[in-house]
C-alpha cells in the first residue's frame, strides 16, 4: 500500500493544477447543491421494534387527522396576582389568542387549536390556563410566517398584564453553534504556527480541512431532505470533519518537511510523505469510519444516518490529505519550512543532499521531523526516557487517575431532553415551569395510551389506569370516527424523567397485550434509553472486534491492539464521568454554559463510544507505528519507544490540542446535544491523548518488552502484509537492499 500511496502523492504533486481544480469543482458543486436545496427539516425520529413506535404507527393508521408527527405548541397564560384566567378580561384575551392562531398568517399549517375552557385546561386555582396548537407539519417545516404568528399571538395579552409563555417543538430551530467553533479554529491555527514555525505550513492544514468539511457539510445539506437527515447531522459532521481533517493534513505536511530536511527533491518528498504518513492516515481514518458506520447496529435510523454522514466527512478528509495536500504543497514549495531551517538546508553552497549528511534519517510512518544526532534531546525523548525509568509508577498514576474521574459515570442517568432542559432565559423553559406550578410536575410529560378496540375496551382500560399508583389524572377516552380505536391521556404525578413515571409506564403496559399501547414523549424516552442500553454491548463487540483485527494488520501484534482497546475503555469511561459531573451534577456547570442540569442524553454513551474509539485509534496508529518500524528495523523495545516519541510526540501533542480546541468550540452551541457532545469529545481526546497514549502506552510497552510485538507464526502468515512501515517502498526506492542482513527483510524474526 505504501508504494501505491507514494505514486498517488507524487502524481498529485506533479499534476497539482488538475488535482486542485477537481477539488475546487467538487466544493462549488456541493455548495451549489446546498444552496439549491430546501431548508433541512428536523428529520423523522423513529425507534423500530418498540411499543412507543408501534403506538405512533397505530395513531397514523387510526387517527390520520391527528398528524402524530406534527409540531405542537402550548401557549401558557397566567393571570396577574389576585386575578384568575376565568375572569372576563383575561378570558377574552385567551380566546383572542386562539382566534388569532386559527385565522392568522399560519392558519394553513394549523391542524387544531383547543379552547382551554372547553378542554379543562385551567388550573384548579384558576391562575393558569393553556392553549394547545397542533400543526400539520414538523417544527422544522413550519414557515417563518407561521412561527412568527405563534410568537406574536400573546403580545396583546402581555400588554394587558398577563404572563404568556410558549412551549413545544413548534419553536424548534436549527441549532446555533455561536462563535465557539471559530475560536477553536483560531486556537488550532496558533498551535500549527507554533508547531511548524511557518505561516504557510500552519495555514495549509486549515485550508485543506475547511475545503474537505465544506464539501462534506454542503453535501449533507443538499441531501438532507432526500435522505431525511436531522438538523444536527451537519453540525456533528462539521465537528468531526474539522478535527480529523486538520490532524491528517498536519501529519502529511510534517512528513513532507522531514523529507525536505533530508535533501529530497520536492516531488519525491511529497511522494514519500504520502507513502509513509499517508499509510497511517488511511488506517486511522478506517478506524474512525468503522466506529461511525457501526452505529447502524443500534437500529435507530436517526443515529445511523448521523454516523454515515460523519463517516462520509472522514472519508473526504482522508482523500484530501492524500491528494489535495500534496498538490498544494507543490505550490508552497520550501516555504513550508521555517526561515532558519531553509537557510540552513538550502542556503548558499548547499546542494542536493547537503542536509542529508547533517540529519538523522527518519522514515517513520507517522510523519515527523528527524532530529540531528548532536542536538539536545527533545521533549518527547526526555518524557519517554522518564516513563521507561518508572513504568509501574506512571501506569498506576494514569490508571488510578482516570478511574477516579470515571466514578461519576456509575451514577449515570439517561433521558431525552425536553423543554425542562432549556435555559431559564427561554420562553420554552418558562412555559414548562408555569405548567409544572399550575398543573403538577407530571403535566409536562403526559402519556398517550392508544387502545386498538371498541369503546368498552377503552373504558375498561381507563378505569384500570385510574387505580394505578402515580396517576394524577386520566382524560376520558377519545374515540376515532370509526369507533374502533381510542386515545386516553394519562397525567403522571411525577416529572417526566423520574423513576416513578417510568414505573407507571411499565405498569400500564403490563398484561395489556397488543391492544393497549403506551406512547408519547415520556414513553419514547424510556424505550429509547432501553434500546441504547441493549445495543451498547453488541456495538462495542462489533467495533472493537473489527478495529482489533485492523490494528493487528497494522502492528503485527496481539498485545498492542489489546492494550489500545483497553486504554480506549479507560478514556471513554473517564470522559463519561466528566460529562455526568458537569451536565448531570452541575459541577463547574457555569464555566461551560450549563444553565440547567438533568439526565444525560440517551444516545450520548453509545455515540461517545463510537466517535472516541475512532479518534483514540488515530493517536495509537500515529504514535505506535513509528515504534513498530524502529523495532522491526533492529532497535531494542525500550529504544523503539524512545524513537517513536522522538519523532512523534510533538506532532501528536499538537494534533490532540487542535482536536480538543475544535471540539471545545462547540460547547457554546445553543443545542444541548451539540454542547454535551462537544464537551464529551474534547475531554475524551484530552484523556486519551495525554494520559493513555502518552503515558500508559509507553509504560505498558516498557513492561512488556519483546512480548509487546509478539505474533504467532501461523497468524503472521495468514494476515496480509499492508506494509504500514513502508518497508516495500524503501526497497522499491533503493533505500534498503534485499540482503538477509537487512533487519527489515526478515520480519518474521520479530515473531520468533
Amino acid at each position: 500500500m505504501a508504494t501505491f500511496l507514494y505514486r498517488l502523492g507524487r502524481g498529485a504533486f506533479r499534476r497539482r493544477g488538475l488535482v486542485a481544480l477537481v477539488w475546487v469543482a467538487l466544493l462549488f458543486a456541493a455548495g451549489f447543491g446546498a444552496a439549491s436545496a430546501s431548508a433541512p427539516t428536523s428529520g423523522s425520529f423513529s425507534i423500530p421494534g418498540t411499543e412507543a413506535q408501534r403506538a405512533f404507527d397505530l395513531l397514523d393508521e387510526k387517527f390520520p387527522a391527528m398528524a402524530a408527527d406534527g409540531a405542537t405548541a402550548r401557549i401558557v397564560v397566567k393571570a396577574p396576582d389576585g386575578a384568575k384566567v376565568t375572569d372576563p378580561a383575561p378570558k377574552a384575551q385567551v380566546e383572542k389568542i386562539a382566534e388569532d392562531l386559527k385565522s392568522g398568517p399560519g392558519k394553513d399549517q394549523i391542524a387544531s387549536v383547543t379552547d382551554p375552557y372547553q378542554g379543562k385546561a385551567v388550573s384548579q386555582d384558576g391562575s393558569t390556563a393553556y392553549l394547545s396548537a397542533k400543526y400539520k407539519v414538523s417544527g422544522m417545516e413550519l414557515t417563518d410566517a407561521t412561527r412568527d404568528a405563534l410568537k406574536e399571538s400573546g403580545k396583546d395579552a402581555q400588554a394587558q398584564g398577563l404572563t404568556v409563555e410558549i412551549g413545544g417543538d413548534a419553536l424548534m430551530a436549527a441549532p446555533e453553534t455561536g462563535s465557539g467553533e471559530v475560536v477553536g479554529i483560531l486556537i488550532a491555527a496558533i498551535v500549527l504556527v507554533i508547531t511548524f514555525g511557518s505561516l504557510i505550513a500552519a495555514g495549509l492544514p486549515l485550508l485543506t480541512a475547511l475545503i474537505g468539511v465544506g464539501i462534506g457539510v454542503s453535501s449533507i445539506t443538499a441531501l438532507a431532505n432526500v435522505l431525511d437527515l436531522g438538523s444536527t447531522t451537519s453540525t456533528l459532521a462539521m465537528m468531526i470533519g474539522l478535527a480529523v481533517g486538520i490532524d491528517y493534513a498536519l501529519f502529511i505536511v510534517s512528513r513532507y518537511r522531514a523529507e525536505l530536511a533530508e535533501g529530497r527533491e520536492r516531488d519525491e518528498a511529497a511522494g514519500r510523505a504520502v507513502g509513509t504518513a499517508g499509510s497511517a492516515v488511511v488506517f486511522a481514518g478506517l478506524t474512525v469510519v468503522i466506529a461511525l458506520v457501526g452505529l447502524a447496529v443500534v437500529n435507530i435510523p436517526m443515529l445511523t444516518k448521523m454516523g454515515f454522514a460523519a463517516a462520509g466527512t472522514v472519508v473526504i478528509a482522508v482523500l484530501v490529505a492524500l491528494t489535495l495536500v500534496p498538490a498544494i504543497l507543490g505550490y508552497a514549495g520550501r516555504k513550508v519550512l521555517p526561515a532558519g531551517e531553509k537557510s540552513r538546508l538550502f542556503g548558499k553552497g548547499k546542494g542536493k543532499g547537503a542536509a542529508k549528511d547533517k540529519t538523522e534519517a527518519g522514515t517513520g510512518g507517522t510523519g515527523t521531523e528527524p532530529a540531528a544526532p548532536a542536538r539536545k534531546p527533545n521533549g518527547g525523548t526526555r518524557w519517554a526516557r522518564f516513563v521507561l525509568r518508572r513504568p509501574v509508577v506512571v501506569l498506576l498514576v494514569g490508571v488510578i487517575g482516570l478511574g477516579v474521574v470515571a466514578i461519576p459515570a456509575s451514577k449515570l442517568e439517561m433521558g431525552l431532553p425536553d423543554d425542562g432542559a432549556q435555559p431559564v432565559s427561554t420562553t420554552q423553559r418558562r412555559a414548562y415551569d408555569l405548567l409544572s406550578d399550575g398543573f403538577g410536575p407530571g403535566f409536562n410529560g403526559p402519556l398517550m395510551v392508544v387502545v386498538d378496540g371498541d369503546k368498552a375496551l377503552a373504558d375498561k382500560t381507563a378505569d384500570r389506569i385510574k387505580a394505578l399508583d402515580g396517576v394524577a389524572a386520566v382524560v376520558p377516552p377519545a374515540p376515532n370516527e370509526a369507533g374502533d380505536a381510542a386515545v386516553i391521556t394519562v397525567v403522571p404525578k411525577d416529572r417526566p424523567s423520574s423513576a416513578q413515571t417510568e414505573d407507571l409506564v411499565h405498569a400500564i403496559r403490563a398484561d395489556n397485550g397488543n391492544d393497549v399501547l403506551v406512547t408519547g414523549a415520556t414513553a419514547m424516552n424510556i424505550d429509547f434509553s432501553q434500546k441504547m442500553n441493549d445495543a451498547l454491548l453488541p456495538y462495542l463487540a462489533l467495533v472493537v472486534g473489527l478495529a482489533f483485527l485492523l490494528l493487528m494488520l497494522v502492528f503485527r501484534s496481539v498485545l498492542v491492539p489489546l492494550k489500545a482497546a483497553l486504554g480506549f475503555l479507560l478514556s471513554v469511561v473517564a470522559a463519561l464521568g466528566a460529562v455526568v459531573a458537569v451536565f448531570q451534577w452541575g459541577w463547574l456547570g457555569s464555566l461551560f454554559g450549563v444553565e440547567q442540569t438533568g439526565p444525560i442524553m440517551s444516545m450520548m454513551p453509545i455515540f461517545m463510544v463510537g466517535v472516541v474509539f475512532g479518534l483514540a485509534m488515530d493517536y495509537e496508529v500515529f504514535l505506535v507505528t513509528r515504534m513498530r518500524e524502529a523495532y522491526v528495523h533492529g532497535e531494542r523495545p525500550g529504544q523503539a519507544v524512545v524513537t517513536g516519541f522522538r519523532y512523534s510526540a510533538r506532532v501528536v501533542v499538537a494534533a490532540a490540542v487542535i482536536m480538543i480546541a475544535v471540539f471545545a468550540g462547540f460547547i457554546g452551541a445553543s443545542e444541548q446535544m451539540v454542547k454535551m457532545i462537544g464537551f464529551g469529545l474534547a475531554v475524551a481526546v484530552f484523556f486519551d491523548a495525554f494520559v493513555v497514549r502518552m503515558a500508559i502506552v509507553p509504560a505498558v510497552l516498557a513492561l512488556l518488552g519483546h512480548k509487546a510485538w509478539w505474533l504467532p507464526r501461523w497468524l503472521d502468515r495468514l494476515l496480509p502484509d499492508v506494509d504500514v512501515e513502508g518497508e516495500s517502498l524503501r526497497r522499491h526506492l533503493g533505500d534498503i537492499s534485499d540482503s538477509p542482513e537487512d533487519p527489515g527483510k526478515d520480519r518474521e524474526l520479530v515473531n520468533a
